[in-house]
């Protein structure tokens, strides 16, 4: 099958399943997103959200935050793991935000990727969530999909996200993101995958219809970033 025949697949049968995908994290602007994505990392978006509204509710600006002692910080966002670590992540973030951007997140990669504890991926979805610029985040799901699906044979993350930006329009990155990391939790796993119920990987190696009738379609679709 060719590259273009596989595409066309997983593209179908992706916006068959997931039309609807939306960063499921609960954020009012730039900061609280910024956080919140920060939270996620080795954490559910459910657990997040149970945190933030506490944490937002005593600080939900950076010059907020800063009052904070990074006691108080880990004391409410504990439940999310690696407290400590992102405690002192999102006081010192707040401080460089405000020391150096006015206290605005900013909109570019260079600024973004140089505040404490905020890697590529983190500052790729604030960058297509809260600026819509696009943006393909990568992470293991992604990653390990790419390669079931013969989209790359990259080893690294970062390889995998360059190979995939080069299939996929760029104005559809940031959906098709979120669309295959739900398509990998729900059809997709790294153990236990039934090619016989997977609607791509059946479909990419048997030529088969990409969409099966008798599985349920989600129209209200979120996305965890753990």
């Amino acid at each position: 099958m060719k590259k273009q025949e596989r595409l066309a697949i997983i593209c179908k049968t992706l916006d068959h399943y997931f039309p609807s995908v939306f960063v499921p994290l609960t954020h009012e602007d730039p900061y609280t997103l910024l956080i919140a994505v920060l939270l996620s990392a080795q954490c559910t978006d459910e657990r997040v959200n149970s945190v933030t509204p506490k944490l937002f509710k005593l600080a939900k600006t950076p010059e907020e935050m800063v009052k904070l002692s990074v006691d108080e910080i880990y004391a409410i966002i504990q439940p999310c793991g690696l407290g400590k670590i992102k405690a002192n992540g999102i006081h010192q973030l707040s401080r460089k935000l405000i020391d150096n951007y006015q206290g605005k997140v900013p909109n570019t990669f260079e600024a973004l990727e140089s505040l404490p504890q905020v890697g590529h991926k983190t500052a790729s979805v604030v960058m297509s969530a809260a600026f819509d610029i696009p943006a393909f985040p990568v992470d293991t799901h992604i990653h390990r999909l790419a390669k079931r699906w013969k989209l790359s044979q990259a080893k690294s993350v970062a390889m995998t996200e360059r190979d995939l930006k080069k299939h996929f329009l760029e104005s559809e990155w940031s959906k098709r993101h979120l669309q295959i990391i739900f398509f990998a939790r729900k059809f997709c796993p790294a153990r236990g995958h039934d090619l016989n119920l997977c609607p791509i990987c059946s479909a990419l190696n048997e030529k088969k219809s990409p969409v099966n009738a008798d599985i349920p379609i989600n129209k209200n679709n979120s996305i965890a970033y753990n």
